[in-house]
């Protein structure tokens, strides 16, 4: 009996039939990335239901040499979570780990186990007056331990930084089997190496997230969401120094190119344009308070009036209430889904200097566009942090093989084009398979060399999500 073999039946022993899937009809839609353009192998789904039993899991990898692929949701864009196409590991899901250990309003902190979906987090600190501020389109299906192992951003980072910022302390597995506990959420712990930050943005290469401490934040008394109209991202930019210079009550500041906004519109259901006229460019502005006190309603409007007035905004619109600001919301969030609908995509997750970023994004896409004629290059997203998602559609190329012929020309052009900009070719979304190649090509030595020093010295016997993020 080969390793895996062996492997799959002492799981069996341990975890019972509920912890190990080998049915292959239900391991066939985990083997695959969210985009479909990775499709890998795995002959079961060992499924924990605590940390004693990824414990078990771990140690018996370590026995038999065989590799791990932890996954959350599974709802990542840069194939972290997707095994290898020879079957020689198993995936290891966390998605039966979905316990809300502890939240607590006075501590401003709640105890959340690996699979616990972010929307159910955010729902559970709600109860208890507090929220969890980091959000994103996949909230009602990736995992706690899926954002901490990618340091995954969203659409709030502007005001709240990453997933780093608000992780207080991690408990994980380590390759050895042995269980860090950093789930104490101390303020100050000066004692050397923080673990707990190695592990964040590791992608499931140096251990297995199993439970996460994170920072909660007060509840919002009241919110206002508006659509504006613009000429350009330098408009858009414009706007936001506009509007952080008066009030300090934006949280979401999103730009979306007006051909974006036309796939959602036709592939979508229930969306309608928000404006009466069409824009070359869009941008969705959140604005919250604490205070009960606080029109930020009547604030926002008032702002975008006087933006309208100086000719920084070409139209805008006020949400009346939360179905309309949903509803806004739901035009961003749709983007990635509506390209997917629409064909074949290219997606680049990268980020430059704030400042820079709106003239890149027009330069990019005009070069792109001349270099490979008939494709179709735009940008949306996070530009007050400077993280924009560079899309590459296929266009008039919609033949099958678009990818293999001419995706790796186009995305080596775009990175290129980031790094001669100072920037980084992942901003949020992690390296995982699809970016390994070019990480390694454009990162300096140094770094390089450091990461595969970490990885040897953690985890020698490299069972720990193989092929992902560090360079060959």
């Amino acid at each position: 009996m080969d390793a895996v073999a062996t492997l799959i039946s002492e799981a069996q022993q341990k975890l019972g039939p509920k912890g190990v899937i080998t049915d292959p009809k239900e391991i066939e839609p985990w083997a695959t990335d969210w985009r479909g353009r990775v499709h890998g192998k795995a002959l079961a789904i060992l499924a924990p239901s605590s940390t004693a039993e990824v414990v078990e899991i771990v140690r018996l990898a370590a026995e038999h040499r065989v590799p791990l692929v932890p996954q959350g949701g599974n709802t990542g864009m840069a194939a972290g979570a997707t095994p290898p196409a020879d079957g020689s590991a198993v995936l290891l899901s966390m998605r039966r780990m979905n316990r809300i250990r502890s939240i607590s309003a006075e501590n401003r902190c709640a105890v959340a186990e690996a699979g616990v979906i972010l929307e159910t987090l955010h729902h559970a600190a709600t109860e208890v007056g507090m929220r969890f501020p980091l959000t994103l389109g996949a909230r009602g299906s990736c995992t706690i331990g899926g954002l901490a192992s990618t340091n995954a951003g969203g659409t709030q980072v502007l005001k709240f930084g990453t997933m780093r910022a608000l992780v207080a302390g991690i408990e994980a597995v380590l390759p050895d089997g042995s269980v860090h506990n950093g789930l104490s959420g101390l303020k100050k712990d000066n004692r050397g190496y923080s673990l707990d930050q190695l592990l964040i943005g590791a992608e499931g290469t140096l251990g297995v997230i199993t439970a996460v401490a994170l920072r909660l934040v007060r509840a919002i008394a009241g919110r206002a969401v508006a659509w504006a109209g613009v000429e350009s991202p330098a408009k858009a930019l414009g706007l936001l120094r506009f509007l952080e210079t008066r009030t300090n009550s934006i949280e979401g500041f999103e730009l979306v190119p007006q051909d974006s906004l036309d796939l959602v519109l036709r592939h979508v259901p229930d969306t309608r344009a928000p404006l009466s006229s069409i824009h070359p460019w869009h941008v969705l502005v959140e604005a919250t308070t604490e205070s009960a006190d606080t029109d930020v309603s009547g604030e926002l409007e008032r702002l975008l009036s006087d933006a309208l007035g100086q000719g920084i905004v070409s139209d805008a619109v006020l949400a009346a209430n939360e179905g309309q600001a949903e509803a806004l919301w739901k035009l961003r969030d749709s983007i990635s889904e509506a390209e997917r609908a629409e064909g074949q995509t290219l997606a680049h997750d990268i980020s430059v200097a704030v400042a820079d970023m709106p003239a890149f994004m027009l330069d990019a896409t005009a070069k792109v566009e001349e270099s490979f004629p008939g494709v179709v290059a735009s940008g949306f997203g996070h530009l007050g942090d400077g993280n924009i998602h560079f899309h590459v559609r296929a266009g008039s190329h919609a033949r099958p093989d678009w990818y293999e012929a001419e995706g790796a020309k186009i995305s080596r052009l775009v990175d290129d084009l980031v790094t001669a900009a100072g920037g980084s070719i992942s901003a949020e979304h992690g390296i995982g398979q699809l970016k390994r190649e070019e990480f390694g090509r454009l990162a300096p030595p140094g770094r390089i060399d450091a990461l595969r020093a970490i990885k040897q010295a953690l985890d020698p016997l490299g069972i720990m999500n193989p092929g992902k993020l560090i360079p060959s």
